[in-house]
């Protein structure tokens, strides 16, 4: 366990964005993180557990203690179907899915180059390219904040949704991860279904193929969060009644619509941004990014306010044009607690 003299936030999320904690501290192993979230001397305080801080926009400085997950190690085991990793909260995902490639054991190659810690994964249910956390995941460990207990969920105790999970509802405040249970089936099928993938033979395909493809796209298309802070996508793509996509595709019949089950339809949000001409739009020193309008970027300087003020900005011009309303996928962090652009607003107005 490592307590930081410098209560300064920037190197622990991507956005760099110069806001300061009142405590941070570093720990590496289970019974430190519940140590520190147990100690008297932070009793009163709130909490914030981090990895890598790759989907964390802090709104202010945060009045309490963050403790950085830096809990590691990889075991794997096998089966005759399958190989089973218990992967620690604390590994970097993308040095994660490389490993397996190259070790040959496919399964999270389209998942390549999604910034964070593994910890961090099944909170968000990250996905790229047709594949999704809860599709490789088996089990994910976790302690009990408050009592140190250690309790494993099932992948199916998880409440998998689209970009969602327990862990941002009901466990949120309780509960903290500790490592995630893979399991990637020795029998590989490429999921070639999405975009770039396409041009590929699945006969013939290799998964190192399939991440290196992924990878170029991405690089090509995001911004470095070393040149450019930034937390990837910051809207969630909305999902919205069929009716209204149908209705939305007569008038703009270039629109992208998948079904989403259920009668609804998931509709782009980049492509919605991008039609009200965003790219490009800067609000003090926050920008949506030139080449990818569902990000936003901390371009020169930006401080919480430029980035919550064009995340507003962002959300009425497509409300105001196609009467659909984005939700961010970044978490928003308050002085003490999780907030969200509304509430963020509500409390300044």
């Amino acid at each position: 366990m490592k307590v930081l003299q410098d209560r300064s936030l920037a190197p622990f999320h991507t956005f760099g964005l110069d806001v300061k904690a009142k405590q941070i501290v570093m720990v590496e192993t289970d019974a430190e993180l519940v140590s520190v979230w147990l100690d008297d001397s932070y009793r009163d305080w709130p909490k914030l557990i981090i990895g890598q801080g790759s989907n964390l926009l802090f709104c202010e400085d945060f009045d309490g203690l963050v403790i950085v997950n830096r809990i590691r190690g990889i075991s794997i085991t096998e089966t005759d179907e399958a190989y089973c990793l218990h992967v620690g909260a604390g590994e970097d995902w993308h040095g994660l899915v490389e490993m397996t490639v190259h070790a040959d054991m496919p399964g999270l190659e389209n998942m390549a180059l999604i910034p964070g810690c593994v910890g961090s994964s099944p909170i968000q249910n990250i996905g790229a390219y047709g594949v999704e956390l809860k599709d490789r995941c088996q089990y994910v460990d976790t302690v009990v904040l408050a009592t140190g207990e250690h309790r494993r969920l099932m992948a199916d105790e998880c409440q998998f949704g689209y970009r969602d999970s327990v862990f941002k509802h009901a466990l949120q405040q309780t509960h903290a991860i500790t490592a995630v249970g893979l399991r990637l089936a020795k029998e590989w099928h490429p999921n070639i279904s999405y975009g770039p993938l396409a041009q590929f033979d699945a006969d013939s395909v290799t998964a190192a193929e399939i991440m290196a493809t992924v990878c170029a796209v991405r690089m090509e298309k995001l911004p470095d969060p070393k040149r450019w802070g930034n937390a990837g996508s910051f809207f969630k793509n909305p999902v919205v009644p069929a009716a209204l996509a149908e209705e939305l595709a007569g008038q703009f019949p270039s629109m992208p619509a998948y079904p989403a089950g259920s009668g609804c339809s998931k509709l782009a949000a980049g492509w919605l941004i991008d039609q009200c001409g965003l790219k490009g739009h800067q609000i003090g020193g926050a920008r949506v990014h030139d080449n990818q309008a569902l990000v936003l970027v901390n371009y020169q300087g930006a401080s919480s306010a430029d980035l919550l003020a064009l995340a507003k900005y962002v959300v009425e011009s497509v409300e105001r044009r196609f009467g659909v309303t984005l939700e961010h996928e970044v978490r928003f962090m308050g002085r003490q607690a999780e907030t969200s652009l509304a509430e963020v607003y509500n409390e300044r107005s």
